[in-house]
């Protein structure tokens, strides 16, 4: 479901964040680090992105990302690599706020896993009710028709509103009644 809704929308930085999680879950640390880095290019470097007015009550972290990011490079065994990630994840935290970053670096610097963010369980994305309404195909147009005219006088061709009547003009000749 999450390979189908990054190829539906490929900017969409929460659908990498689950995916990366996800691959960590199946031991797919290549992919997850990969989604990982997807995830925090897609933030464009903004400090989060709040998915709430799309209808999922999530607010994603520029931190969170880098701190999972942290967490599939241990996995890998690249302890160094995450170390780096982690300092960057303390530049993205809000002010004053650094104390679960600070554990993860004694983590990391004893080697030990860390365990990766996630979207809060039972967080689903449900759209708004009035946003999904208008889902529903709706023919704006009608059913189209030809029109075409019997006038030998009138040579328009195209869209136009009703012309005023001018006397004599949409007289069909002769010829044209036969």
């Amino acid at each position: 479901a999450f390979n189908e809704t990054v190829v539906k929308d490929n900017s969409l930085a929460v659908g990498f964040f689950q995916r990366g999680f996800v691959h960590l879950q199946l031991e797919m640390y290549e992919e997850a680090l990969s989604d990982y880095h997807m995830a925090f290019r897609h933030l464009r470097k903004n400090p989060f992105i709040d998915y709430k007015p799309l209808g999922l009550r999530h607010i994603l972290y520029a931190w969170e990302v880098l701190y999972s990011t942290a967490a599939a490079q241990c996995r890998l065994q690249q302890w160094q690599e995450a170390r780096v990630t982690l300092d960057k994840a303390v530049v993205w935290r809000p002010e004053g706020r650094t104390a679960v970053l600070d554990m993860a670096l004694e983590r990391v610097q004893d080697r030990l896993f860390l365990e990766p963010m996630q979207v809060p369980l039972r967080e689903f994305f449900r759209p708004r009710k009035k946003e999904v309404e208008q889902l529903d195909s709706k023919d704006f147009l009608g059913k189209p028709k030809v029109i075409s005219s019997i006038i030998p006088n009138d040579e328009y061709i195209g869209f136009e509103p009703l012309r005023p009547q001018k006397q004599g003009f949409y007289e069909p000749s002769a010829e044209a009644l036969r």
